[in-house]
């Protein structure tokens, strides 16, 4: 078992857009565990079932608690921002984590990679001749460009495409046709020195058995030189440390000897700080 315990969770979604718990629960949680950091990022993307329906509530509230509870915790004020969204839109915050949801395909209608695995089938055969290896391809090229597009302060779950994979089997990660592109876009974006996120939460919902990055991936990125946050993409507040202990262990068997915290401490301006893993 690892020794390291991880105190601070980035990626938390409330009922601003899709989670189960108020803000203010989220923080009551996060003192129970005794984090020392809690990053509010709630969906900033074109869709609307899960964006943030009200942004200008959404600030005020978060950085009302971060006031209210300066003294038990350090709060954080993000956004959890799509790949097809202006970096503007995330004006207001203190981080944002850089995710791509949707798929790039031309056109007004919406493809979202993790809507259900029937719409994921649809999209596949209607754009993709039912090609799941050419739909993973045309992910990793937009997802490459994640840096350049938002410059984020984080990338979350790298390859959400294989979302519905382990339940509903739709192509084989081993393949060199989902390699390839899956290696070439994480070797490109590993140059920016953003880290990316161990995200625990499709672990935590028991949708998947690996994390993401996948342990190939993830190895790959240690490889490659980059950084990683460890992070539960909580959606309520039992979720908001869960599997920390294992990400803690998949990441040390992948060669990393330390991850990284946000906090504002000692500056007063967000920044990144390296802990060791052990």
């Amino acid at each position: 078992m690892a020794n390291t315990k991880i105190l601070a969770n980035y990626h938390t979604h409330t009922t601003f857009c899709d989670g189960a718990n108020t803000a203010e629960e989220m923080v009551k949680r996060a003192i129970e565990l005794s984090f020392t950091t809690l990053g509010f990022s709630s969906h900033m993307d074109p869709g609307e079932d899960v964006c943030i329906k009200d942004y200008d509530a959404y600030l005020k509230e978060c950085y009302r608690l971060q006031e209210a509870y300066k003294d038990r915790l350090e709060i954080l004020v993000g956004v959890e921002l799509d790949n097809m969204m202006p970096k503007e839109a995330a004006e207001g915050t203190e981080y944002y984590i850089g995710s791509t949801h949707y798929f790039n395909i031309p056109g007004d209608e919406l493809y979202a990679v993790d809507m259900s695995p029937d719409s994921f089938r649809k999209t596949c055969e209607d754009h993709f001749g039912g090609d799941f290896y050419k739909l993973a391809k045309n992910y990793y090229e937009f997802e490459a460009q994640v840096v350049d597009r938002l410059n984020p302060t984080f990338i979350g779950h790298f390859d959400l495409v294989t979302r519905f994979n382990d339940l509903y089997p739709m192509f084989d990660t081993t393949d060199a046709r989902y390699r390839k592109p899956a290696l070439e876009a994480l070797e490109h974006l590993c140059k920016y020195g953003i880290p990316f996120e161990i995200n625990s939460g499709a672990i935590n919902r028991k949708r998947k058995n690996d994390f993401y990055p996948e342990s190939f991936l993830l190895k790959a990125l240690h490889d490659f030189g980059g950084e990683i946050i460890i992070n539960s993409d909580a959606h309520g507040t039992e979720q908001l440390n869960g599997c920390f202990d294992e990400a803690v262990e998949r990441a040390i068997v992948c060669g990393f000897t330390h991850t990284n915290i946000l906090t504002k401490e000692g500056t007063g301006k967000v920044h990144f700080k390296q802990i060791a893993l052990k």
